[in-house]
């Protein structure tokens, strides 16, 4: 079932206007709200004023919805039944409603505001103030010179005519901001000239960098611009038009930073940001050492750390090693079978070593703040199995001093050979009665003799570190623990806590200390992917690692965490 609706309206000059439409309902709803299907805007209409009901065959319904009635051919009812064929009027306020059928037997509505009530509303308007004010153009242009002159032309002769060196403020520039600062900013409120230094000339990068002296850019600017590609047409009409109002860029600060945008921290760079330049960087930048990178889990290159003993990074791919300047096997310390283990548990509580053995926490412990580990330490980590005792004074044991190979010399000179530390303890090792470490302690020998042994590949020290004689001074090989191989990543080691360190560090199964124990690219995809996929336990964007600024630091999103 349908109506057919017609709205005869009338132009300021006198012309009739008639519009058609159909409403696919079987019950009209006619009233003063615009939800309304007739929508009739007089007060003498009610919201919901009445219904209108097609019972089909011709036959219409009309009933009142709220208080009032309405008049149907002259008769003020609350309901009625009307033949369409027939005809009648409906009367609503100063409107009236025509019913009939169409040619194609649709109920027809003629709805048309009564003329007698519109010259009526004419004659009230001439005793009101509307009469005695301008038409609606003479405002309009009136309104619109007094917002150009208060929020315009005002600011615009303060800023003129002020002085900078007073310190006095523009009138009016209120107006004119889009909004409040961020948090970072806020200190900066009402102080517009700290970064608009000239009037209608967009924030400039050396404005920004006299605060922030330590942000580097992301490039050079010329390479920056080559990295991003030609703009298309519109963009270099629009590039032009910014220069032209003194906008810095490509890569300006403005780029990235806006600013009004509310009391909030500024979200952290999307993947898409970065994948426009580095999905295919390659092509824009043949000579750049970076591998195309456009999401993490499709297209991203293998990691390279930077090395010990290396000058330059190594990708994960080629296997790498390294040298760190010892000799450490994990594989032995870790053996749950093995005589560390044995040794471990003799310990036990006196190193807070468990009855099962040494575990990654035993030597390697968390930074402050979660982040790294920080270095093995000797007398820390080590010296409760690797004693450096070597004299017995009375109760206390005298200790070479870990790391001062010339202060070794010094009081392995002096040492008391007659009395070697032996005690009912074993150790791994041969530092033992009869073992190496005792006969070089107990046989006579001078300081530097001891010293030289001590230095030997069964001696105390050269059992992790290689001697160093050139130059005729005695020493070893300079020690390297790196803390952070990626500098251009960032890893926090605190959301991983809920995973074991042989998850990702397969340091059970290493046997020397060149061993690199860092997971490749292909164990973060187990759980990171690219910021858009849907199957990856934790969706990863490029700034999740990665900061635009390369500072050496966290990331701006990990920081973010800590603010």
């Amino acid at each position: 079932m349908a109506f057919r609706l017609r709205t005869i309206e009338f132009t300021a000059d006198g012309r009739r206007i008639v519009r058609d439409r159909d409403v696919e309902t079987a019950s009209l709803t006619i009233g003063r709200s615009a939800e309304n299907d007739i929508h009739l805007p007089d007060l003498a209409v009610e919201p919901a004023h009445a219904t209108l009901e097609d019972r089909g065959g011709g036959e219409l319904y009309a009933a009142a919805a709220g208080t009032l009635g309405f008049a149907v051919d002259g008769r003020t009812v609350r309901a009625a039944e009307i033949d369409g064929g027939k005809g009648a009027e409906l009367r609503f306020g100063s409107y009236r409603i025509a019913v009939s059928l169409d040619t194609d037997r649709t109920p027809l509505l003629t709805i048309e505001q009564a003329e007698g009530m519109t010259d009526e509303l004419d004659e009230k308007r001439g005793f009101s103030l509307a009469g005695l004010l301008p038409g609606k153009r003479p405002m309009s242009w009136l309104l619109a010179l007094l917002v150009a002159g208060l929020f315009l032309a005002l600011p615009i002769a303060s800023s003129l005519m002020r002085d900078p060196a007073r310190k006095q403020t523009v009138a009016g520039d209120a107006s004119w901001s889009t909004g409040k600062l961020s948090l970072a900013h806020h200190a900066l409120e009402g102080s517009c000239e700290s970064c608009h230094v000239r009037p209608f000339e967009a924030v400039r990068d050396e404005t920004c960098q006299s605060c922030h002296k330590d942000v580097h850019g992301h490039a050079p600017g010329a390479r920056l611009a080559v990295a991003m590609g030609e703009p298309p047409m519109g963009g270099k009409l629009l590039r032009s038009v910014a220069h032209a109002f003194g906008k810095p860029g490509p890569g300006a600060c403005t780029d990235c930073h806006t600013e009004h945008e509310g009391p909030t921290r500024m979200e952290p760079a999307r993947q898409a940001m970065c994948a426009d330049c580095h999905g295919t960087l390659d092509r824009r930048l043949p000579d750049t050492r970076l591998g195309n990178a456009a999401d993490f889990g499709k297209l991203h290159p293998q990691f390279s750390p930077a090395v010990a003993g290396s000058a330059k990074r190594v990708s994960l791919d080629t296997d790498p090693r390294e040298d760190p300047g010892f000799a450490f096997s994990h594989k032995l310390h870790l053996d749950k079978l093995g005589g560390v283990a044995r040794m471990a548990a003799s310990i036990g509580a006196e190193r807070d070593y468990g009855s099962s053995g040494l575990v990654c926490a035993n030597c390697h412990r968390p930074s402050e703040d979660g982040v790294r580990f920080g270095k093995v330490d000797m007398e820390r980590d080590c010296e409760g199995c690797h004693s450096l005792a070597y004299d017995r004074v009375g109760g206390i044991f005298r200790r070479l001093r870990h790391g001062d190979v010339d202060q070794m010399v010094a009081d392995l000179s002096v040492a008391r050979a007659e009395n070697p530390v032996v005690t009912g303890r074993r150790r791994p090792g041969r530092y033992a009665a009869q073992g190496a470490y005792y006969a070089d302690f107990r046989r006579p020998a001078s300081g530097m003799g001891l010293a030289r042994r001590a230095l030997s590949r069964d001696g105390i020290c050269g059992e992790c570190h290689a001697p160093d004689f050139s130059g005729g001074r005695m020493s070893v090989m300079p020690v390297s623990q790196v803390t952070r191989y990626m500098a251009h990543g960032w890893f926090d080691h605190k959301p991983h806590k809920q995973e074991s360190c042989t998850s990702c560090h397969v340091a059970e199964k290493s046997a020397s200390s060149s061993d690199l124990l860092l997971p490749g690219i292909a164990q973060c995809r187990a759980c990171h992917l690219g910021e858009t996929a849907s199957a990856a336990k934790v969706p990863s964007s490029c700034a999740m690692c990665h900061s635009f600024h390369p500072t050496g630091q966290a990331p701006m999103s990990a920081w973010n965490k800590k603010l």
